[in-house]
């Protein structure tokens, strides 16, 4: 077998590299490298000692756990951890690629239904898990509201139907878990990914959402805000949350990542649209309720257009996109599967 090479960028952190050499089931001559930092320069050593000898079929936890028990008392690990040269092994190990192996799309049509938008992600994420159609990045527009509920969520215990129709919001339900989204026109920065299954091959769940979430933090840095991951599937600045993200993996092999980030929010609204919004708040007042999500608005003064044309730009610059389009064959199916699924009160209710 040929020697093994597995990359990991810590979110926020550095780059973890890692080569070694298969021998009979087992992991020899590792070499870890990176633009981290050490002290002292001698627990390089014990990390390559804790990799040589262990299994090849070593989960991530294990490797973790062996490099805490060689590493010598007292070091200091800047940027990276036990964790992310375990998740580097894990990736040599599954064959992982990284984002500039593929050639990358960037979408950002005119608005389109929620409903659609919904069938959207599920053909496309199918479409790049089939290989047929290059890796995505999508930016949703909006010109009606919608109240966009996780896949495992009650709707009765998530929405108060009379604070919707009365503002105007559709309830619709997505293919991937988490929570409840108000996502009120004009007021929410919205994209999606579809990703290749072997984009975040090595990666437990909790991993993957903030490689996948990297870029952006990226780019919210780049028009001032101090955006940082927050586990599970938060990104937040130092004066409050911004947005989160959900993940479904389709059998197809794709992956789809999304992510809503608050433009400007109305919290009155919201805590008579949303009932889990009310009871996060009930002993705190509508004033904490503001601190809870802090707006992209209020942090950059730019305008929405302006942020998304932001994130564009940072991730073209990373990874070499170029500018892409929903096919009319996308649309044709997303449509068929509006009508078949994501309009009907079989898949609105499955959790009622």
């Amino acid at each position: 077998m040929p020697p093994l090479h597995g990359e990991y960028k810590v979110p926020g952190g550095k780059l973890v590299v890692v080569d070694f050499d298969v021998v009979d089931d087992v992991i020899r001559n590792p070499r870890v490298a990176g633009d981290f930092f050490l002290e002292p320069d001698e627990a390089l050593e014990d990390i390559d000692r804790a990799l040589d000898g262990l299994p090849a079929g070593s989960d991530a936890k294990q490797v973790s756990a062996a490099i805490t028990r060689e590493l010598r008392e007292g070091a200091v690990m800047l940027g990276f951890s036990a964790d992310a040269i375990a998740v580097a092994v894990r990736r040599a190990l599954t064959d992982a690629r990284s984002w500039t192996d593929y050639e990358w799309e960037v979408v950002h049509d005119a608005a389109v239904s929620p409903r659609l938008h919904l069938a959207l992600d599920e053909v496309l994420a199918t479409r790049v898990g089939e290989g047929l159609r290059k890796p995505t990045l999508r930016f949703w527009e909006w010109e009606e509201s919608a109240v966009v509920i996780g896949s495992f969520q009650s709707v009765k215990n998530e929405v108060d139907p009379e604070g919707a129709e009365r503002y105007g919001f559709e309830v619709v339900r997505r293919i991937s878990g988490g929570g409840a989204m108000m996502m009120e026109k004009g007021n929410v920065v919205t994209y999606s990914l579809y990703v290749p299954g072997e984009l975040v091959q090595g990666m437990s769940f909790a991993d993957s959402y903030a490689f996948l979430d990297d870029w952006v933090l990226q780019g919210l840095r780049s028009i001032g805000i101090e955006a940082t991951y927050q586990p599970l599937n938060d990104i937040a600045s130092p004066l409050g949350k911004i947005g989160g993200a959900a993940q479904k993996r389709l059998g197809s092999g794709g992956v789809l990542h999304h992510v809503t980030m608050s433009y400007d929010i109305d919290n009155a609204k919201m805590l008579e649209v949303l009932r889990i919004g009310r009871e996060k708040i009930s002993d705190k007042g509508i004033a904490s309720a503001a601190k809870r999500v802090d707006p992209l608005r209020s942090q950059t003064g730019l305008s929405r257009a302006a942020i998304i044309e932001a994130l564009k730009q940072t991730f073209t610059s990373l990874y070499g996109a170029t500018p892409g389009a929903v096919t009319a064959d996308e649309l044709a199916e997303a449509q068929a599967l509006v009508d078949a699924k994501f309009s009907t009160d079989d898949w609105l209710y499955r959790v009622p």
